[in-house]
């Protein structure tokens, strides 16, 4: 693991100095070069879903259950959520319109074809936004929960779409759920400081298509989970030993680890059936989460910057899961409002989209950092943490020290 140098890790616990003067790059150490992030161009405001959802699963009648689908909706703090699956698309793939009448086939090909199309999306703009050449990726890591069984799998075909070179390194990953996120910017990390030059694309694509399913009194789970999912893609290119004057680092990736809390494998679960994936979700899953994140955070922070006394000097790339699980965050941690503000944000415009959704929160940081004048691309301020977690339950730790904002205003000058 390439940690900083002890000369360079002083922490000013009662400031924002940050990163604000240019240092000695920290040789070996993996970068986030660049972001991308994409959405199907469709949404659907959060107060018209329940009509939606009951309309083309053909479940109108069902009153009761539909009113609980609306309050639950309604608790989630989502305004909108980018999603494949429109009346549209339902009726062009089905003889009637509805999700049920959708051919077996077809809910194995579709979900495929779209994370492929959604990591396409996102990956080339992470690839614009690093001005290299797409020849100079080295190795690609796709993750997705949203398809299984095809062969070649969708990295295969994105590294045909973006015309990546065939010796580019290929590793596909399934089944890991709304942790995987981070998963790959660890693994990504892991890759890039062992092999010198290479550079390393990252991708998390997503579609709810493969969970839709139609509600009924008897799984409460799957309310929750149609109130709370979208679609999208995030890319990320990580490197170690940027071109100086070239590549512009965007964060440090200084840390990363996966911590699994004991006797909780039941607490997040998935089954590939027939008609959907079918997940089951715990109600004490914002707990969990909560009553771990603190003794999480300090096991790995203190191996970097020390103690940490107040835990609204670093900056947060969080999943939302749900917008309690956020809440409880905040009050183990005191974070001031702000502190979180790019996981509300994301919430709100997107839903969960699982793995994606971490990446989506930390280019959210950075933007508003640079929007905001802050003097470095977290929030002002020069350490933070980024935190996934999901199914098992494992909670991804990425501990992250940012640039200052002048190098995307560079990065940008020099396109």
């Amino acid at each position: 693991m390439g940690l900083v140098r002890e000369k360079d890790i002083e922490f000013n616990m009662n400031t924002e100095m940050g990163r604000v003067e240019e240092i000695e790059e920290d040789k070996g150490v993996a970068k986030i070069l660049a972001i991308g992030t994409a959405n199907p161009p469709n949404f659907i405001l959060q107060q018209d879903y329940p009509d939606f959802y009951f309309r083309v699963t053909n479940r109108d009648h069902l009153h009761c259950l539909k009113q609980k689908f609306k309050r639950i909706c309604e608790n989630t703090k989502i305004e909108k959520r980018h999603v494949v699956h429109t009346e549209e698309f339902l009726k062009q793939n089905s003889e009637t319109g509805t999700y049920q009448d959708l051919p077996l086939e077809t809910r194995q090909k579709l979900p495929t074809e779209e994370v492929i199309k959604l990591g396409k999306e996102a990956a080339s703009r992470a690839i614009k936004e690093w001005g290299q050449p797409s020849s100079q990726i080295t190795h690609l890591i796709f993750y997705t929960s949203s398809c299984f069984g095809t062969v070649p799998g969708p990295d295969h075909h994105l590294c045909k779409l973006l015309q990546l070179n065939s010796t580019v390194n290929r590793l596909m990953l399934f089944s890991h759920g709304c942790h995987a996120g981070g998963t790959i910017l660890r693994v990504a990390k892991d890759i890039a400081e062992n092999n010198p030059a290479s550079r390393v694309l990252a991708v998390c694509a997503e579609t709810m298509l493969s969970a839709f399913r139609a509600p009924c009194d008897s799984n409460v789970d799957a309310l929750i989970g149609q109130a709370l999912f979208g679609d999208g893609s995030a890319a990320v290119i990580i490197g170690a030993d940027p071109k100086p004057s070239v590549e512009h680092p965007l964060f440090d990736l200084v840390l990363a680890s996966q911590t699994t809390v004991p006797n909780t494998e039941n607490a997040i679960r998935g089954n590939q059936r027939e008609l959907s994936l079918v997940y089951s979700l715990d109600k004490d899953i914002p707990n969990i989460v909560a009553n771990n994140v603190k003794k999480l955070l300090v096991d790995e922070l203190c191996a970097v910057i020390g103690d940490v006394i107040d835990w609204n000097n670093l900056f947060y790339a969080i999943h939302p899961g749900g917008p309690l699980i956020v809440s409880m965050i905040e009050e183990k941690l005191g974070l001031e409002k702000e502190k979180l503000r790019g996981s509300w944000e994301v919430l709100r415009q997107y839903g969960n989209m699982w793995s994606p959704t971490v990446i989506f929160i930390l280019d959210e940081v950075r933007k508003r950092s640079k929007k905001k004048g802050m003097r470095t691309t977290g929030e002002g301020l020069e350490w933070g943490v980024l935190l996934g977690f999901g199914p098992g339950v494992a909670m991804e730790t990425v501990v992250l020290r940012s640039y200052p904002c002048s190098s995307l205003v560079k990065r940008e000058l020099q396109q």
